[in-house]
């Protein structure tokens, strides 16, 4: 599916790289929030924080879903957990090993964004560097 960014497009994704392409162009449209300042952005991330993983998250559907639309709920949901263990694995290495903790791709994705400095842009590389990893295989 090609992938074609709109903050308020009720479509959402349910292949990882997709997942991924979108929450890339979101974080570019909306920034990436730190800290105390997670919903400081306009529009939406009055409500929804922004930053990588939050991305991810409104890419998979929060905060987009309409009554008059199908969803296919649970390969949404799919989607977005091979997105985030795509993007933490890319991050961090494939050494998270998720069995042992069901939280690892989650921290491994919060701590990079964590960083101080940490932009928007390089948010949104590393998403789709991930994601073309993942089309390669």
């Amino acid at each position: 599916m090609t992938v074609r960014y709109s903050p308020d497009s009720v479509i959402v994704p349910s292949d990882p790289a997709d997942i991924l392409e979108w929450a890339a162009c979101h974080i570019e449209h909306v920034g990436i929030h730190q800290g105390s300042h997670l919903f400081d952005g306009p529009g939406r991330t009055v409500t929804l924080a922004c930053w990588p993983r939050g991305a991810i998250r409104v890419a998979a559907g929060d905060g987009r879903f309409t009554s008059h639309r199908h969803y296919d709920h649970a390969a949404i949901r799919r989607g977005e957990a091979d997105a985030l263990r795509m993007l933490a694995e890319h991050l961090a290495g494939p050494l998270i090993d998720a069995d042992q903790d069901p939280h690892a791709h989650r921290r491994a994705v919060d701590q990079w964004s964590a960083v101080p400095g940490r932009t928007a842009a390089a948010a949104a590389q590393k998403m789709r560097a991930a994601a073309r990893a993942d089309r390669l295989f």
